[in-house]
């Protein structure tokens, strides 16, 4: 009898030491390359939510990507992976108010952008839902998207029926304004396109040079001051396995999300244009500045674009206009560090 009762206090003393929540690893995966800016940020993102839950909070990497790129929102919802992000760009249709973001005359860095559209999102968007159906941790962009060409151009005309990879998107819309015969393709792509002669070149910011071994397909950029365009992305998790978690590590999530992962993910994006930029000069690229004329002929070509955007927007959020001009002033605050 004694030894029933040391053996059950000792089972009862266990119990109590065991860890209060004990969860299997939550997956994610990413659809650009493993050495891409993406993929390390948000592999050091599900480390630092481990190490600030003391390990309730797992993630475990896929080897694979388990959806073509724009289906990766309802490979999320659906839970074909628990966690992972996707451009607006791909989901157009879906998503046309993030599509903001990505007008000509953003940020002149991915820090900037990303920051001044979150709180845009948190503020205006958010309640509108069109992210409904995941748990949206972040919103974010990329750095300035600049015209990368095989070929050098010295005007907008000679960019006439240039054949341009985009992502989709206002990319795409610009791209055709400016005269080029645009197409869409997923950004892992873009080398073969350019390789084999289907592209003539891509819309991208600087870091793609790297990410997506582009420095010998490409024989100029023209950079145009606060890019052509720039692309918003949303960072989302499983609704299901979301409600799963317990508030105490909801809470700690939340801290790391929104703002925070936005500021994050736009200086290591910036980062990454730098490197992406020396890689361009390392290979020899032409590389060049739009002169006033051809960024005079790009606003204005541009302007029905954001008009568009406007009414499109306006269908499902009537102040969208208003919205706009609130994230140009915006931008303004953060580049002042406010």
């Amino acid at each position: 009898m004694k030894l029933h009762r040391t053996v059950l206090a000792a089972l009862v003393g266990s119990a109590f030491s065991m860890p209060a929540f004990a969860q299997a690893p939550l997956t994610f995966s990413s659809w650009v390359p493993p050495t891409h800016h993406l993929t390390l940020w948000q592999q050091k993102w599900a480390a630092d939510v481990e190490k600030a839950t003391d390990g309730r909070v797992k993630f475990q990497s896929l080897p694979k990507h388990p959806s073509a790129p724009p289906g990766t929102f309802d490979a999320v919802r659906d839970g074909l992976m628990d966690m992972s992000y996707v451009t607006a760009s791909y989901t157009p249709a879906r998503h046309i108010l993030p599509l903001m973001a990505e007008l000509p005359g953003a940020g002149g860095t991915a820090e900037m952008n990303s920051v001044a559209f979150s709180r845009m999102h948190w503020k205006h968007f958010h309640k509108v839902g069109e992210y409904n159906g995941v748990k949206l941790l972040a919103v974010f962009t990329h750095g300035p998207g600049q015209m990368f060409t095989k070929k050098p151009l010295k005007s907008i005309a000679e960019f006439k029926n240039q054949k341009i990879r985009t992502g989709g998107g206002i990319a795409e819309k610009v791209a055709n304004a400016l005269g080029a015969s645009a197409f869409v393709k997923p950004a892992p792509e873009s080398f073969e396109l350019l390789n084999s002669g289907v592209a003539d070149g891509v819309f991208f910011p600087f870091e793609s040079i790297v990410s997506f071994k582009l420095d010998k397909v490409i024989g100029q950029a023209t950079v145009f001051p606060g890019g052509l365009y720039s692309s918003s992305f949303g960072f989302f998790m499983n609704q299901a396995k979301w409600d799963k978690l317990p508030k105490q590590d909801q809470d700690i999530i939340e801290k790391m999300a929104g703002e925070a992962a936005a500021r994050s993910n736009g200086k290591s994006w910036d980062t990454a244009d730098q490197v992406g930029l020396a890689a361009l000069k390392a290979a020899g690229a032409n590389i060049v500045t739009a002169d006033a004329a051809m960024m005079a002929e790009a606003q204005k070509r541009n302007g029905p674009i954001i008009e568009d955007w406007i009414k499109q927007a306006s269908a499902k959020l009537p102040n969208a206009k208003a919205v706009l001009e609130e994230f140009r002033a915006e931008l303004k605050k953060v580049e002042a560090g406010k």
